[in-house]
């Protein structure tokens, strides 16, 4: 899957929590948020219209609250193509293991065939 195909795919998705997502989906949105994150946070530098703590901006805040259940959807679709449920996206907020446990589970590979969830995205 391409990089525009998966921001596509994500998109499409907005808020669906059902289903599979393949690794390269994931990783490709990854990268997506990343990149307008940062532009986001430059265009708050250059504008001046970073918040007094200096780290976020008002355009910053902004992407990352539309962006939150795109991200989240597809972590989930994400876990549901390893044959794991959603709730497992719970363990990030336990400090560092829980980001750990969840890149693990985001680069496994995905279960064979159909699974629970759905058919496998790759056929």
């Amino acid at each position: 899957m391409s990089f525009i195909a998966a921001v596509k795919s994500v998109f499409s998705q907005y808020v669906g929590f059902t289903g599979r997502a393949r690794r390269s989906e994931y990783w490709w949105f990854v990268l997506f948020t990343v990149i307008v994150s940062i532009v986001a946070a430059i265009l708050d530098s250059a504008l001046g219209l970073t918040f007094e703590n200096g780290t976020t901006g008002f355009i910053g805040l902004v992407v990352n609250l539309a962006l939150l259940l795109p991200t989240l959807a597809v972590a989930v679709r994400r876990l549901h193509d390893t044959d794991r449920t959603g709730w497992w996206v719970l363990i990030g907020l336990v400090p560092l293991v829980g980001a750990i446990v969840l890149i693990v589970f985001f680069v496994s590979d995905s279960t064979h065939g159909a699974n629970r969830f759905g058919p496998s995205p790759k056929s």
